[in-house]
C-alpha cells in the first residue's frame, strides 16, 4: 500500500474477487484487433497496464452479436484461444480482466447509417439521426441470452467477470431513458419496466456464472438531452438496480449521441474532477453496490480524495492510462513527476472515430508497442554528440530518447521556455493540461543529461562550434500570408499571425473594445482558444472561413466543445467567406466576400485583424549546415507542420534511430 494515496492502493473483494487497488482502467476502444481476433499488439496494450499496476481492466467492448461485425472488435464466440490467452497474460500480472459486453443500439458517431441498427423504439438516434428497428418481445429474449452465452464464454477463457455497457446512448441507454423508450410492455413506461433489460440480464449472468464474478454496471449519468436522462432520472434506476447480490460495481458515463456527446469525455475548459457531484449524487442512490468515480480523473491526488471522502469505492481511468500504463505503479512508488499526464485533448478518440485507426496518444508515443510500462530507451551502440536546434515537443523528444541512448546532447532553444507552440497553447483558455506534455519531456531531459540551452536564434555557426556528428532541426513553422491581402499591409506590421499576436498579447488584462476579426484557414483547436481570449478582451470577435464552417479538422467530440463555447461566448461565424475590398480599413472597417457569390459583409469597429492559416516550414538551417557536411534530419513542423500527435511521434522515433 502506498503512503501518499492509502485508499487508491487498498486492496478490495469484488463478488469474491480480489483486488489488488482500486485503480480501474476503464473501457477504452483500442482498434488493435483484427479480424475479429486477438493481435499481438492488443495483447502489448493490455499486459503493459497490468504491469503498470492496475487493478482491474475493463476491456473494449467485445462483438456479442452476429451483426457485430466490426473488423476490429474481438468476437467472444469466434477466437476462443486468442481469448484465453488474453485472460493469461493479464491475470497473470495479478490483475483482473473483465470484458465489457455492449450493442450501440441506434447510436453512431456521425453519419453512419446501419442497417442493423436496433432499439426499444423506432425513433431516430439525437446525432446521426439513423432510424432504428424496435426490437419485438422475443428479439429483446434473445439479444438478453446471447449476452449471458457470452459470459459464460468468458468464464470458461478465464476472465474475472464482465461489465454491461449500458451509458453512452448505447442499446441499453435507450432503454432506461423515458425520451428513446416509448415502450408499453413490460419493457418500457415506469423506471422499473425501463430497467428490466439490465435487471434480467444481471440476474441471468449470476445465475448462469455464480458468486465468483464480478458484473460490473456502467450506467447513464446525466446524458444531455432534455427529458432523458438527469440526475433525479438516473438516481431513479440506479435505486431500482441497487441488488447487491447481482451487481458487484456501478460506473456513470455522461453524454449520449447527442450534440453532449463530448460530455463523456471531458476537457479542460471546464474543472478538474468535473463530475463530482453527479458521482456523490449516485454515491447516495446505490446503496451497497461499490461506485467507480468516473470522468477526467488524470492525477492520483484527486482519486484519492474521492475514495478518502467516501463518494467512491473504485477509481476508473480511461485517457490516463491510455497516456502511461505505469500511472499506478508510479503513483505508489512516489514517483509521480515521472507520470506522462493525460492532456485531455481527446486526440485518442479522435484516432479510432474519425482516423479510424489503432488508439495513439499525444503524450505516449508508445501506445500498443511491446516495451511501454516504465519504458527507458536502449544504449546505442555507438554513442555521439547531438545538437537538437528548437525546444518544442518534437525537439524535446528527440533530445531527451537520444540522451538516454548514451548520446552527448545539447538542446538549442530560442524562446524563454520550452515547449514551443504548445507552451502558446498552454496559456490559452482549456490548454493548461498541455503543459504536461513539455513538463515531462524537460524533465526526462534533466534525467538523461541534456545540455539545454536558451539561446535565442540559433545560427550555423553556433551549431558548428558544437562539432555534432547528428544535428537534428526543429525549428518549427511558420503561419503563410493569405494571398487574399495586400503584400503592403504585411510590411507595414498592421496585421500580425495568430500565434504572433497571442504571444505578444498573453499580458493583456485590460478591455480593448472594438471588433477582433481573425481569418480562419487552420480549423484546428487552438484557433478557438485564441478566438475565446480575444473574446476576453474585445467587445466583438468574427471569425472568417472559406469553409461552410469552422473546426472541421476536429474530431466531433472537440468540435461539439468547441461550438457550444463559441455560441456560448457569442463568437460569430462568417461562412464562405474570405478577406475582401481592403479599402474599407481607412474607415476602421472590414470587408468579408463570400467566395461563390462575391458579396460583402461590412465588419465595423474593426480594433484588430488577424490570421489562422496553413504553415510553411522553418527549415533554412538546413541547407547550410548540410552543405557544411553535417548530417542533418528535420522533424516536427520543421519537416511537416503537423498536429501535437506527429510532433511526439516523430521526435521519439527520431531519436531512438540515433
Amino acid at each position: 500500500m502506498s503512503d501518499a494515496y492509502p485508499h487508491l492502493f487498498a486492496p478490495t473483494v469484488l463478488h469474491g474477487v480480489a483486488l489488488r487497488n482500486r485503480i480501474v482502467h476503464a473501457s477504452m476502444t483500442t482498434k488493435m484487433g483484427r479480424d475479429q481476433k486477438i493481435t499481438e499488439p492488443l495483447i502489448s496494450y493490455y499486459r503493459n497496464r497490468a504491469e503498470g499496476g492496475a487493478g482491474l481492466i475493463v476491456t473494449e467492448p467485445l462483438a456479442v452479436q452476429p451483426w457485430h461485425g466490426q473488423y476490429y472488435k474481438i468476437n467472444v464466440f469466434e477466437d476462443s484461444a486468442g481469448i484465453k490467452r488474453w485472460a493469461d497474460e493479464i491475470e497473470q500480472h495479478d490483475c483482473r480482466l473483465i470484458g465489457q459486453l455492449q450493442d450501440s443500439g441506434r447510436g453512431r458517431h456521425e453519419e453512419g447509417k446501419h442497417p442493423y441498427a436496433i432499439a426499444p423504439s423506432a425513433l431516430p438516434d439525437d446525432l446521426s439521426w439513423t432510424v432504428p428497428r424496435a426490437l419485438t418481445d422475443e428479439a429483446i429474449e434473445a439479444l438478453i441470452d446471447r449476452f449471458v452465452d457470452a459470459s459464460e464464454h468468458l468464464q470458461a477463457a478465464g476472465f474475472s467477470g464482465v461489465e454491461i455497457s449500458a451509458g453512452h446512448g448505447h442499446l441499453f441507454h435507450q432503454f432506461l431513458s423515458p425520451w428513446s423508450n416509448l415502450r408499453e410492455d413490460r419493457w418500457g413506461g415506469n423506471v422499473k419496466n425501463r430497467s428490466r433489460i439490465v435487471a434480467e440480464l444481471g440476474q441471468r449472468i449470476r445465475a448462469r456464472c455464480g458468486e465468483s464474478f464480478i458484473i460490473g454496471l456502467k450506467l447513464p449519468g446525466v446524458d444531455g438531452i432534455e427529458g432523458s436522462v438527469d440526475v433525479a432520472e438516473a438516481q431513479r434506476f440506479t435505486r431500482q438496480l441497487a441488488l447487491p447480490d447481482m451487481f458487484s460495481y456501478f460506473c456513470h458515463a455522461q453524454g449520449s449521441h447527442s450534440p453532449w456527446l463530448d460530455t463523456h469525455v471531458p476537457d479542460m475548459h471546464g474543472p478538474r474532477v468535473p463530475y463530482t457531484s453527479i458521482i456523490q449524487a449516485m454515491r447516495e442512490s446505490a446503496g451497497d453496490v461499490p461506485l467507480m468515480a468516473l470522468g477526467l480523473i488524470t492525477d492520483p491526488a484527486e482519486g484519492e480524495r474521492l475514495l478518502a471522502d467516501g463518494d467512491a469505492e473504485l477509481i476508473g481511468l480511461g485517457r490516463p492510462l491510455v497516456t502511461d500504463p505505469s500511472w499506478p505503479n508510479k503513483s505508489r512508488d512516489g514517483r509521480a513527476a515521472e507520470i506522462r499526464y493525460c492532456v485531455s485533448c481527446n486526440t485518442c478518440w479522435a484516432t479510432i472515430i474519425r482516423d479510424g485507426q489503432p488508439i495513439a496518444c499525444d503524450n505516449n508515443p508508445r501506445v500498443g508497442l511491446s516495451a511501454e510500462a516504465d519504458w527507458w530507451p536502449h544504449k546505442a551502440q555507438t554513442p555521439g554528440r547531438v545538437v537538437v536546434v528548437g525546444g518544442g515537443v518534437a525537439g524535446l523528444e528527440a533530445a531527451w530518447v537520444a540522451a538516454a541512448r548514451g548520446h552527448e546532447v545539447t538542446l538549442l532553444s530560442r524562446g524563454e521556455q520550452v515547449g514551443g507552440k504548445t507552451w502558446l497553447q498552454a496559456q490559452l483558455p482549456g490548454g493548461e493540461n498541455l503543459s504536461s506534455v513539455y513538463d515531462y519531456q524537460l524533465h526526462a531531459a534533466q534525467r538523461a543529461g541534456v545540455d539545454v540551452q536558451i539561446s535565442g536564434l540559433a545560427t550555423v555557426q553556433d551549431v558548428l562550434d558544437l562539432e555534432p556528428d547528428h544535428v537534428v532541426l526543429a525549428t518549427g513553422a511558420t503561419m503563410m500570408w493569405p494571398r487574399e491581402l495586400p503584400a503592403e499591409l504585411r510590411d507595414e506590421g498592421y496585421i500580425m499571425d495568430l500565434r504572433t499576436l497571442m504571444t505578444d498579447m498573453l499580458e493583456y488584462t485590460e478591455h480593448q473594445g472594438g471588433t477582433a476579426v481573425i481569418f480562419d484557414q487552420d480549423h484546428t483547436h487552438g484557433t478557438y482558444m485564441a478566438a475565446e481570449h480575444l473574446r476576453t478582451l474585445f467587445d466583438r470577435v468574427v471569425l472568417l472561413t472559406p469553409r461552410e464552417t469552422v473546426a472541421q479538422f476536429e474530431a466531433l467530440v472537440v468540435r461539439q466543445g468547441i461550438y457550444r463555447r463559441l455560441n456560448e461566448l457569442g463568437i460569430e461565424i462568417i461562412p464562405f467567406a474570405q478577406f475582401g475590398d481592403m479599402s474599407a480599413l481607412e474607415e476602421g472597417a472590414v470587408m468579408a466576400r463570400n467566395i461563390y457569390t462575391g458579396a460583402q459583409t461590412r465588419i465595423d469597429d474593426i480594433a484588430l485583424m488577424t490570421y489562422s492559416t496553413p504553415r510553411r516550414q522553418d527549415d533554412g538551417l538546413y541547407e547550410p549546415l548540410a552543405n557544411a557536411g553535417l548530417n542533418v534530419q528535420r522533424v516536427g513542423d520543421c519537416r511537416t507542420p503537423d498536429r501535437l500527435l506527429a510532433a511526439t511521434q516523430g521526435g521519439h522515433e527520431l531519436g531512438n534511430s540515433l
